[in-house]
């Protein structure tokens, strides 16, 4: 086997374009669950919550506003998995993940929540609207780590394949 096959069948995952990749998938999906529990009022958080402090929120509740805000969506989770891949991609397991999703539910429904306003303050919100939005978040942070950790970690796959009889 030369070394140009080599390289060529064991191909080294580019970080910044697995990151890319992931965080559009996760924004795409999980975007459209926030979507769908908006819809079905499992929650009263708009979809375009991430653009409250720019858009009016009369705009947001609108069928245009709610796309802008699923690609606010997407975007955010971009970022975010960004991040992730490059600080946390080494981490096994479905729990850095899930840790992971619950951080940033922390940092922007309580943390960024008072000085932003995305959304009534989390002791106004409704415990449906409280319990779903958290939910979404752990399998968000889930999706987005777990989804590295398989990457990055399986190195059954980046062995040589062995020449057998």
């Amino acid at each position: 086997m030369t070394e140009g096959q080599f390289r060529q069948e064991n191909k080294v995952t580019n970080p910044f374009l697995y990151a890319l990749e992931l965080g559009y998938y996760a924004g795409l999906i999980w975007g459209a669950v926030r979507w769908i529990f908006y819809t079905l009022k499992f929650t009263r958080v708009v979809p375009g919550f991430l653009m409250e402090p720019f858009f009016k929120h009369e705009f947001l509740v609108t069928a245009a506003g709610q796309i802008a805000g699923w690609l606010s969506f997407i975007a955010f989770s971009v970022i975010a998995s960004l991040i992730y891949v490059f600080l946390f991609r080494k981490l096994k397991g479905p729990w850095p993940g899930i840790i992971y999703g619950v951080i940033w539910w922390i940092v922007l429904y309580i943390a960024l929540n008072p000085w932003l306003r995305f959304t009534a303050p989390v002791k106004k919100l409704t415990w449906d609207t409280n319990i779903s939005e958290f939910c979404i978040f752990i399998l968000w942070g889930l999706f987005i780590g777990y989804t590295a950790a398989q990457e990055f970690t399986d190195e059954r796959m980046r062995e040589p394949k062995q020449v057998t009889g």
